[in-house]
């Protein structure tokens, strides 16, 4: 009993001890148990506070688990490796959460720390408080009250979300430690995570679960239509290898023939999911138009630690060689969108990666059975300039328009710099195919009788291209894609 009366006392649930594994499948299931009794804890001591007339006299905890690994000698690993290792010797640590959701890729995780360092890891409780309110997730019958709805305010029992836990200081940072001075092993903290899962809900309408491995993003509804033309053709051929298609409201489908019910409303970036047994679908998101938009989803589904992302929507094209239908594979950017500045400043440049220029690259020439010098007839490879601001035209444009000529831009848009940065700051591996729709500076605007010719013909070409892209990258070893340009000095031994 505290000595001050105004402090509860604080119950827990009985845990399992701290133990090491060399084995990483038992360590992955000693997580997955360590994080259900929590979770359990917490929802049966919030549904008896929940019906309770007064306040508790207890205060109720259950703590995230973490994975810990203690390396005591430099250890020569393969220097291809991007990632399955630490680069000195010390104590590393993560807290962990849906490792149920996570479960492949903690294995993988740790089966290559205790491959390359011959040494076991450590799971147990961390000092981290779960909220109860990311305990709860996905309980449709529980629903967290807000402030003020209860008899006392729910902080004085459980413990709520805390914004020192949940921010990407690690992938942000260069040194930084973890309050007890281990190293991180992961890029986020098992809050940071957490948050993340319960926004991608909200912003995407369906859960974390069916979100694959490659991600395309658009900034047009017709892409929509398309991918879910495309997943039906894939669903109705037994060797596609693909087994479901999940719209937004988590429906899902895997009759080919059948109907998707339509929600009444339609979330802010809605997104559909051709799903495989191993996760290594296509997930494709609308996120409308803008770079707040692009930051958003990227910041959240970046904890899903995917494979890749590439964007495939519209610009402006800059040239006057260029036409309307043109494709455009940016190998630089130039960031005028803002909205990443202070994660990464604009003096920071964001590379082309050779997998995924390469992958996209074929894929334009299988699916327009163009090659070589010919492709240069409908591709163009060059700088693409991300706005802030999508009528810039309607304000004094003499120094925009120097800015494009002197960087060398080839298009125009409002996303695909913000993807690609925050895909380089969150060691995501990334690209950009866009498809020319409109010519602002050469007076081929983007007006209703002009571009339907357009939009029919080439929108399921373009996202055939994105498709087959993502498919070849599929193929490709993950220590192939996990480019090391994408890796700092101090990097997580996790991706």
């Amino acid at each position: 009993m505290s000595a001050n009366p105004l402090i509860l006392p604080v119950v827990t649930p009985d845990t399992p001890a701290t133990e090491s594994f060399t084995d990483a499948a038992l360590a992955v299931a000693r997580l997955e148990q360590l994080y259900a009794i929590a979770c359990d804890f917490l929802t049966a001591k919030f549904s008896d506070v929940a019906r309770a007339s007064e306040k508790p006299a207890t205060r109720f905890r259950a703590y995230y688990p973490e994975i810990r690994l203690h390396v005591s000698s430099h250890v020569h690993v393969d220097s291809r490796l991007s990632f399955g290792h630490v680069s000195a010797p010390g104590t590393y640590s993560a807290t962990v959460t849906r490792p149920d959701l996570f479960r492949a890729y903690l294995t993988q995780q740790i089966g290559l720390l205790v491959q390359n360092h011959d040494v076991p890891v450590t799971i147990g409780l961390s000092t981290t408080p779960i909220p109860v309110h990311f305990a709860v997730a996905g309980r449709s019958d529980i629903t967290i009250p807000q402030e003020g709805a209860m008899a006392f305010p729910l902080r004085d029992v459980f413990d709520v979300p805390d914004l020192a836990n949940t921010n990407d200081d690690i992938v942000n940072g260069h040194g930084y430690k973890h309050e007890d001075g281990s190293e991180p092993l992961a890029p986020f903290t098992a809050q940071r995570v957490d948050y993340s899962l319960a926004r991608l809900s909200h912003y995407t309408a369906t859960a974390p679960e069916h979100f694959q491995n490659h991600v395309l993003f658009t900034n047009y509804q017709f892409y929509v239509e398309e991918f879910e033309a495309y997943a039906r053709a894939a669903l109705a051929d037994p060797a596609s290898g693909y087994t479901a298609f999940v719209s937004p409201g988590n429906m899902v489908l895997t009759d080919p023939t059948a109907e998707i019910p339509t929600l009444a409303k339609l979330p802010q970036m809605p997104s559909y999911h051709l799903k495989r047994k191993d996760g290594g679908g296509i997930s494709l998101v609308n996120i409308g138009v803008g770079p707040s938009n692009a930051k958003t989803a990227t910041d959240h589904i970046a904890v899903l630690r995917p494979h890749a992302w590439l964007m495939v929507g519209h610009c402006a094209g800059l040239r006057n060689s260029q036409r309307l239908g043109d494709f455009v594979l940016a190998h630089a950017y130039l960031r005028e969108d803002k909205v990443l500045d202070d994660d990464l400043p604009t003096w920071v440049p964001i590379p082309p990666l050779a997998e995924i220029q390469i992958a996209l690259e074929n894929a334009v020439a299988q699916v327009t059975e163009l090659e070589g010098y010919d492709l240069k007839r409908i591709m163009r490879t060059g700088t693409v300039a991300s706005f802030d601001n999508r009528n810039w035209e309607l304000r004094e444009h003499t120094g925009p328009v120097l800015r494009l000529s002197q960087s060398r831009a080839i298009a125009l848009d409002m996303e695909s710099a913000t993807i690609a940065a925050n895909g380089f700051r969150f060691r995501v591996p990334y690209g950009t195919l866009l498809c020319i729709s409109d010519k602002p500076l050469h007076g081929e605007l983007k007006l209703p009788g002009m571009a339907t010719e357009f939009y029919t013909t080439q929108v399921s070409r373009h996202l055939l291209i994105g498709i087959r892209a993502m498919e070849r990258l599929r193929e490709m070893p993950l220590e192939r894609i996990h480019s090391r340009k994408l890796r700092s000095f101090d990097e997580t031994a996790f991706l």
